[in-house]
Parts: structure tokens; C-alpha cells; sequence
């Protein structure tokens, strides 16, 4: 059975974005050699990708650019080859490179993606989707990134979960920089 996980960026106060989704918090972190390495060989892992529609574009938007594959050519590398999978009943069509659009019931067709042979699955950003198939009991690990910032008010990846989650701690990292990885399994 495939897994899947969730790699996400968190402020110290909790939120994963900031009002109106900003997100400029964490592409200001201080650069840190380590730091870099670690999300050159994340992206580098393998895959599958799972985004929400906001995600989706805001990803879209940025990894097929210039910029990006300059300044972090190997993570624009692997965002822009993986295989993708985009939940919206919004877009018409999906373009990036490798993406397949899903307008279906989320939890029954990660269900059935879990189920199906392939590489595991991971979803970057897309806090709705985290809430939802969280309460389903569909994620299995859990990839925190805590950044040294408080931005005072924002979203939650857990806005909506009626249930308390219950989580094991697997692995910390701690970065130069201040970031702390925290690693949970259901």
C-alpha cells in the first residue's frame, strides 16, 4: 500500500499561511547551506504530489519559471518532472507539466490512490486537504517545518478537524538557520 505524507512549512505561532495566504514569511528564512541540501534532496525523493487548487497554482506560478530554475534548479527539476495530482471542482483543465486533474470525492480517491501500485504520495501546502483527509485517518507521516517567526494570525493546516489527532513522534532536525523538522507517523 502506497503511503502518504505531508510536508509542510509552519510559523512558530502555528500557521502555515499568513492572511490571504501569504507565504512570503518563509521564502525570507536566512539562507543556510544544510537547510538548502535537505529540500534539494527532498524534492529529489521521488513521488507523487498532491495540491489543493490554491496550492496548485501558487506552485505552478513559481516552479516553471526562470527565476526558479536558477536559483534552485534541482528542487524546479523534480517539481516540474514528478507526477501531480490537483483536487478542484474549480480549474477546467490542469497544464503543468506531468498533472492530473481530480474533481471527485477527495477521500475516496485518495482511498483508491492508496490502494493502486506506484511511488508514495506527498502533499505540499493545500490546508484543506490536510484537514480533510487527516479527520479521514488517510495521511500516515507528517513532515513539520517550524520556522523562528510569529506572523500573529493566519490559517491552520488543521482549520476544521473535529477530532483530536493522535501522532507519534518519529525524528527531529534542527537547521543553522532556526528551522526545526519535526516527523510525525498515525
Amino acid at each position: 500500500m502506497r503511503r502518504l505524507g505531508v510536508f509542510n512549512m509552519m510559523s512558530l505561532d502555528g500557521y502555515f499561511a499568513g492572511v490571504d495566504g501569504d507565504i512570503s514569511w518563509f521564502k525570507d528564512a536566512a539562507r543556510d547551506p544544510e537547510w538548502d541540501a535537505f529540500i534539494a534532496g527532498n524534492a529529489g525523493g521521488g513521488g507523487m504530489l498532491l495540491f489543493g487548487r490554491v496550492t496548485y497554482e501558487l506552485m505552478h506560478d513559481f516552479w516553471t519559471t526562470p527565476f526558479a530554475a536558477e536559483t534552485l534548479p534541482v528542487v524546479a527539476e523534480a517539481m516540474n518532472s514528478l507526477p501531480k495530482v490537483v483536487f478542484s471542482r474549480a480549474l477546467d483543465k490542469a497544464s503543468w507539466n506531468n498533472t492530473r486533474l481530480v474533481r471527485g470525492d477527495l477521500a475516496a480517491e485518495v482511498r483508491k490512490m492508496k490502494n493502486e501500485p506506484g511511488p508514495d504520495m506527498m502533499i505540499l501546502g493545500s490546508g484543506s486537504i490536510v484537514s480533510q483527509l487527516a479527520q479521514e485517518g488517510l495521511i500516515d507521516d507528517y513532515q513539520i517545518v517550524v520556522f523562528p517567526v510569529v506572523i500573529g494570525r493566519g490559517r491552520t493546516m488543521f482549520e476544521g478537524v473535529k477530532e483530536n489527532l493522535s501522532l507519534k513522534l518519529t525524528s527531529t532536525r534542527t537547521f543553522g538557520n532556526g528551522n526545526v523538522l519535526l516527523s510525525y507517523s498515525r
